[in-house]
């Protein structure tokens, strides 16, 4: 497919990019000390290997009270030198990089303030995101601020950044000044709207006067705060051309705060859902428009921009997944494209623990400096047992090093559990990454057979160097008793792969990852379909209040009982809107409740009886070791993925990737 929009130079300031992609800024933690390390190297070379238009590195601190010492530096003259390898090798690459500068204001903890005196805001707000309250930077504080913004701007440029992005979005500090919930100040920071400008003002007017005139200067803007009562769209497309007249130029736009309850990154909101916002801002400003959130599908951006919606697509996550994404895209082959499944596991959950990027879809992401796809020294004829994420994986790095490879799948189709759960709401991008696995087995020449149920006699047979065992675990059946004449009872896996229509009262026993996700699905199936709501809104069938109430309601009643705490096996950060969907729409959610037994009326705990008409059992899984045990001594046997340890999928792609590099 031939991408005509995507593909185009656009100018921003006096810098020329080759297409229209831009990398944004994300929190890596591959940083040392505020200074580049060869993980931080690697990983953005590998990126501006595949050919994005431009780079944002980041988030970048240039004072001791905006940021964690895990980010990034620029706050002295002495980080300057230590940068200039690293935008060096950018160059080499052809390829541009800005640094994001960041102050988080209210959004950082009291205790990870470098400089005494704890976090500081506009006014001190009480913020359910730190859970503190930062106290009220002084006015002799808030020109420092706009004074250690500019000196980090200047060290930016000294130190070969091809721009600098100015961080006003994501509920950080400049956000917090021009917001009505956060800015209470009674000087002339505060109260109007024009008050409530005038520090971000001063900050865009200090870094340009920094630069000069002939450097781009970027601002990272909150399209919408997706906050009750911070300020909506009308006000952030209000501040849009001021911003724009002050010297910035390109708006760089995202979505709401990091406390809004609205899903902005998981799978939750559709490809591109907030690129509408970007359309009236853009018509507000004569200066390019990017637009990020979701914007990760080719086809999404080329739309976005035919429409005129934004002139540049922001993509960041997916470009973890697929650092090649922007140069299949310039070669016309998307399919080609590993697709990111909005999972958040390695990104977006890891960094609110100081914990460093990884990638479920991609096993080398952050690990270039140390993984490397070299020929294997002695070609092997390899097995593997098992099609699952992790069994693909080993097989594709296998078989990418030179290795003949071979992998049998005892089911009709790959993707093993991870194929299953992509029925389930918010995990359907999962389906994606499934094909490209598929799609990148077959071009690397490994033999597929399917409906081929592995026998140690059958692999003994085939005369193989090695045997990759990575058949993972099955379901277990119906461990909670069941009494006769009871309820039809039903395992998750039946559920997602048979599909019976269940009746409007079931019970899910189970109330981790797996039961919280088959509880949601079974009540958004009883609810309004997206395709029901856009007739009745469209031909006006009811008004749209009724039409609101529709969509948090469901004709299915579901209890939820789970003997622990409700939601293991979930990231932090990442759970929230199932819960919120499983409130909002009436689940009975029953944590530290031992169920007895299924019986003809329901299912009963130490409690009583709670009443439905079908169970849904979602009780973990169960280790099967008898291949293992056969093949001992016989063969030279690896395992991986959940045939190796129950884990995570990102934990059994990543030792996956790393096998199928080693063996």
């Amino acid at each position: 497919m031939k991408f005509n929009y995507l593909t185009k130079p656009i100018q921003v300031g006096p810098l020329t990019l080759k297409n229209r992609i831009l990398m944004t800024a994300m929190h890596t933690l591959y940083s040392q000390d505020g200074l580049p390390t060869p993980r931080f190297n690697q990983f953005y070379w590998r990126r501006a290997e595949g050919d994005a238009g431009l780079v944002v590195v980041g988030a970048c601190r240039f004072d001791g009270k905006g940021a964690r010492a895990s980010t990034m530096s620029l706050a002295d003259d002495g980080c300057i030198k230590p940068w200039q390898a690293f935008t060096r090798g950018m160059r080499e690459r052809d390829c541009p990089v800005a640094v994001q500068l960041y102050h988080a204001g209210r959004y950082m903890y009291n205790a990870d303030v470098l400089d005494p005196g704890g976090a500081v805001a506009p006014s001190a707000v009480y913020t359910p995101f730190t859970k503190e309250t930062a106290r009220a930077m002084t006015l002799e504080e808030l020109h420092a601020i706009v004074d250690a913004w500019a000196e980090g701007a200047r060290r930016a440029r000294e130190a070969g950044f091809d721009a600098v992005e100015i961080s006003g979005s994501a509920g950080y500090l400049i956000s917090q000044f021009l917001s009505p919930l956060t800015n209470l100040r009674e000087d002339e920071y505060g109260g109007s709207f024009e008050n409530r400008c005038r520090f971000p003002l001063e900050v865009i007017a200090a870094v340009r006067k920094a630069v000069g005139p002939d450097y781009p200067v970027l601002l990272r803007y909150g399209a919408h705060t997706l906050v009750p009562g911070a300020g909506g769209s009308d006000e952030c497309r209000a501040f849009a051309p001021l911003a724009a007249r002050a010297g910035i130029d390109l708006l760089d736009l995202t979505g709401g705060w990091h406390e809004s309850r609205t899903p902005q990154l998981t799978g939750e909101m559709p490809r591109g859902g907030l690129s509408y916002l970007a359309t009236e801002i853009r018509k507000e400003v004569d200066i390019p428009v990017a637009m990020a959130n979701r914007m990760s599908d080719p086809l999404q951006g080329e739309k976005a921009l035919a429409l005129g919606r934004c002139d540049i697509v922001a993509i960041g996550r997916a470009l973890i997944a697929e650092p090649d994404l922007p140069k299949f895209i310039m070669e016309g082959r998307p399919e080609k494209i590993r697709h990111c499944t909005s999972c958040n596991q390695g990104c977006l959950a890891g960094t609110f623990f100081d914990r460093p990027i990884r990638c479920l879809a991609n096993g080398m992401a952050g690990r270039e400096y140390e993984l490397k796809l070299t020929p294997a020294a002695e070609p092997k004829h390899i097995l593997v047992v098992g099609g699952g994420p992790a069994g693909m994986e080993c097989a594709l790095r296998a078989a990418q090093r030179g290795h003949s490879v071979t992998l049998w799948e005892k089911n009709d189709r790959l993707g093993g559990l991870m194929a299953i759960f992509s029925a389930m709401p918010g995990r359907r991008e999962f389906a994606d990454l499934l094909t490209w696995y598929r799609n990148a087995l077959g071009a690397s020449g490994v033999h597929i057979e399917l409906n081929r149920q592995a026998t140690a006699e059958d692999i003994l047979a085939g005369g193989f160097d090695l045997c990759v065992l990575a058949q993972g675990r099955g379901y277990k059946e119906k461990s909670v008793p069941v009494e006769p004449g009871a309820v039809p009872v039903y395992t998750v896996l039946e559920l997602l792969t048979e599909r019976p229509v269940l009746p409007a009262r079931v019970g899910v026993i189970g109330g981790s990852f797996v039961g919280l996700e088959a509880a949601r699905y079974l009540l958004m199936d009883g609810s309004v379909s997206p395709e029901d709501l856009f007739y009745r809104m469209r031909y006006g069938v009811e008004p749209d209040q009724r039409l609101h109430e529709m969509l948090k309601t469901s004709d299915r009643k579901i209890a939820v009982f789970e003997k622990d705490k409700l939601g293991r096996g979930y990231e932090p950060g990442v759970v929230w809107p199932t819960l919120g969907d499983l409130k909002t729409m009436g689940a009975e959610l029953k944590p530290h409740t031992t169920v007895e037994a299924v019986t003809a009326e329901g299912v009963r705990t130490a409690e009583g009886t709670w009443p439905c008409d079908a169970v849904v059992m979602c009780v973990g899984t169960k280790p099967d070791n008898t291949l293992q045990t056969a093949l001992a001594g016989r063969v030279p046997v690896e395992t991986v993925g959940n045939a190796h340890r129950l884990g995570r999928a990102i934990d059994a792609i990543e030792a996956a990737c790393e096998l199928g590099l080693r063996i």
